[in-house]
């Protein structure tokens, strides 16, 4: 029996890992040109993968690591030397993937069993068991059944301090002398560096800049990103998670995603550390709720939502949404302060936090009418920690709004939410305080026109008798200019003079 490691399983605690020192690791290539990935995404998986092959030798195990264009054209010279082998990998969690790799290695002449993948902190049973037959979830009610059967940050039967729930804590924006604490970086090795150049000269249309390489590429770097976090940024992460300042691609968040997906740090690491700091008095409640949701709640809810609601999800488009990106975003160029800001870090880092992600580049992709599909792309290739199962029911089930599987109202807001959390509108050439005219804030426009548009879907949903209270106040003539100025912004966002 040989394991094979996949890309996105670098972690040397797995089960399959304790019971055979033989392994497959295969650096596939080809599946970079489908679209054009960030080269910091492409860098840091091939990067971390050769460093885990390293670490593996060292720790006495028989690697066979090959780089190839396809995984079939790997498995074809894996059996070539070595025919009929019988393989065991944990099972992939985006859509599919299981499956197909077992039928490239049965055609193959050799056979493949898939294990529970146990990089994650619940299994499907346990979200099966909770879920039963229903077709939509809700986030909250699973984060609470989940710590309850965990213990994580319970006080016996009780969460801790008495709440499940600290959000009303974690909106505030920073004061104006307020520094954010220093970004942790990792300075790229030889192998990196290494890596990085192959990058460039394999994948000469990738899109983003490979400039600003600093991600931990092994586990030893991953722990020291956990303590830093812990240690410097954790206390003032919660108060500040959802605010945006010009200049700062980071503020307080823990930059851990794509370590964790990647395997190079267990979800339960960085639980318990965090919650640890909590009871040691060195990380205030609202912080240590606000992380523990995003991993506890948040992960683990998306991987099993998305593996439920597959293959649907991905082609999910309940609102009938068929523009196209607007050309801002793969360009930057906009003179929306916060929209050129959020494109930017994604361009610069493959990386942008998560209200940028929610509020800014899918909340306008939203109210522009763009597709799903298109939008789901576009995070897909730009992300650092971007797999198909994390997009597909953030992007396409919250910030699309295509499905109500796991939202009961859309994320769509006009420019002031945008003014509340962030100090952009201020430098913005845009007025947001204006719904119409040429300088009107193009989220305001946008917004009242999506709510009319999607009137007969939203009108009933929940939560939103409010904002339809509105709508109902609006007259013919307010809604003209509503529209002018919403097919204004799309003409503009098309032609990239947005």
């Amino acid at each position: 029996m040989t394991v094979w490691v996949l890309g996105d399983q670098l972690d040397p605690e797995t089960a399959p890992l304790q019971h055979d020192d033989h392994v497959l690791m295969i650096e596939a290539h080809a599946f970079g040109d489908r679209m054009p990935y960030h080269p910091q995404k492409l860098a840091l998986v091939f990067a971390a993968m050769r460093h885990f092959r390293d670490d593996l030798r060292d720790r006495g195990y028989e690697v066979t690591y090959i780089r190839a264009e396809t995984f079939g054209d790997g498995l074809d010279r894996f059996f070539d030397a070595a025919p009929g082998t019988d393989l065991v990998a944990m099972t992939p969690p985006s859509h599919g993937a299981g499956e197909r790799l077992r039928e490239l290695v049965e055609a193959r002449g050799g056979s493949l069993t898939l294990v529970e993948n146990d990089l994650f902190l619940t299994t499907p049973d346990d979200f099966d068991d909770w879920a039963g037959d229903a077709k939509s979830y809700r986030q909250e009610h699973w984060y609470r059944h989940v710590r309850r059967e965990t213990g994580i940050l319970m006080d016996g039967d009780e969460p801790a301090g008495g709440e499940w729930n600290y959000d009303d804590q974690n909106q505030e924006t920073p004061p104006e002398d307020w520094t954010p604490p220093a970004v942790p970086m990792f300075d790229p090795d030889e192998l990196t560096r290494e890596t990085i150049e192959f990058v460039r000269e394999r994948y000469p249309d990738a899109w983003g800049s490979a400039d600003e390489f600093r991600w931990p590429v092994t586990r030893v770097e991953a722990r020291q990103a956990l303590d830093h976090f812990v240690e410097v940024r954790l206390a003032e992460f919660g108060p500040y998670q959802d605010a945006m300042l010009d200049g700062e691609w980071t503020l307080c968040h823990s930059l851990l995603s794509a370590a964790i997906n990647l395997g190079l740090l267990h979800p339960r690491e960085a639980v318990e550390a965090v919650e640890d700091a909590y009871r040691t008095g060195d990380a205030p409640l609202n912080s240590v709720e606000g992380f523990i949701r995003q991993v506890v709640g948040w992960r683990e809810f998306v991987r099993h939502v998305y593996r439920r609601a597959m293959p649907e999800m991905a082609d999910a488009n309940q609102l009938d949404q068929t523009e196209a990106l607007p050309e801002a975003y793969w360009t930057g160029e906009t003179e929306m302060r916060c929209l050129s800001e959020a494109v930017e870090h994604v361009y610069d880092r493959g990386y942008a936090h998560h209200i940028e992600r929610l509020m800014v580049l899918s909340n306008f992709a939203l109210l522009y009418g763009t597709d799903p599909a298109e939008l789901n792309r576009w995070f897909h290739l730009g992300f650092v920690d971007a797999f198909h199962w994390v997009t597909t029911p953030n992007v396409v089930a919250m910030g699309s709004f295509a499905t109500d599987v796991l939202s009961s109202k859309p994320y769509a807001s006009s420019g002031n939410y945008v003014n509340k959390m962030s100090d952009y509108c201020s430098s913005c050439r845009y007025a947001v305080s204006k719904t119409t005219g040429e300088n009107a804030c193009p989220f305001n426009a946008l917004y009242w026109d999506f709510l009319q548009e999607n009137e007969a879907l939203l009108r009933g949903t929940g939560r939103m008798g409010l904002m339809y209270a509105h709508v109902d106040r609006k007259d013919e003539s307010e809604w003209d200019d509503i529209r002018a100025r919403a097919d204004d912004v799309r003409r503009m966002g098309r032609s990239g003079t947005l």
